[in-house]
């Protein structure tokens, strides 16, 4: 599973790096090149599912099926201005009682972040696990599609030009971190969109995979 990392944190690392390009320093200035693809990963506490039966119990002893998600991974189409990610990821679960066929139905959730705390979309879908009679484990595959406005994701070209600005040794600015400069920092933030994906969990749900 991938934890998530905060917002911001992704947003250092992506300035100019986006999904799998990366940049480097050259002749004092910073030199990359940044996609509008959104950073990939699954927000702590939502990567794995408890199902007790009945539901209203939580102890080891009614514990039913167990579910992870892992293998989380992407694909970027990076052209035009509507700019779409699908991910794909595989769901590995495990029942206590291997009896009879059973068919097991989990939702999980997509949601599109942006600066790590606006949520611009979210979408609801269900995987369904399948277990043979006799069989204590199963797996199976779910995808998502997010998609990002190109324009938003796109440094302003005022924004850029400090960044990339050439800054010679002894000059006034050559120390200077440009993402100290607050206006820049928003900048980058407002620009930064996260992909995240997880099981849409009850409020009981999520409260047992923080407490427990």
């Amino acid at each position: 599973m991938i934890a998530r990392k905060t917002a911001f944190s992704v947003a250092l690392a992506l300035v100019f790096s986006g999904c799998t390009q990366t940049g480097e320093i050259a002749l004092g200035g910073i030199t990359a090149i940044r996609t509008a693809c959104p950073a990939v990963a699954v927000p702590t506490a939502t990567g794995d599912v408890t199902l007790f039966s009945p539901e209203s119990s939580q102890d080891q002893s009614a514990l039913d099926v167990t579910a992870l998600i892992t293998n989380v991974r992407s694909t970027c189409t990076d052209v035009g201005e509507n700019v779409q990610t699908v991910v794909t990821f595989d769901v590995r679960a495990r029942r206590t009682d291997a009896g009879a066929a059973r068919d097991v139905v989990l939702p999980y959730f997509i949601t599109v972040l942006q600066g790590g705390t606006a949520v611009v979309a979210k979408r609801i879908g269900h995987v369904d696990v399948h277990f043979d009679a006799g069989q204590e484990r199963s797996s199976t595959t779910g995808q998502a599609t997010a998609n990002v406005v190109r324009s938003a994701a796109t440094l302003p070209p005022e924004t850029r030009k400090l960044l990339v600005k050439i800054r010679k040794a002894g000059g006034e600015d050559a120390a200077v971190d440009p993402l100290s400069r607050p206006e820049i920092r928003q900048a980058v933030q407002r620009a930064t969109f996260e992909a995240l994906v997880g099981f849409q969990l009850t409020d009981a749900q999520l409260k047992y995979n923080a407490t427990r």
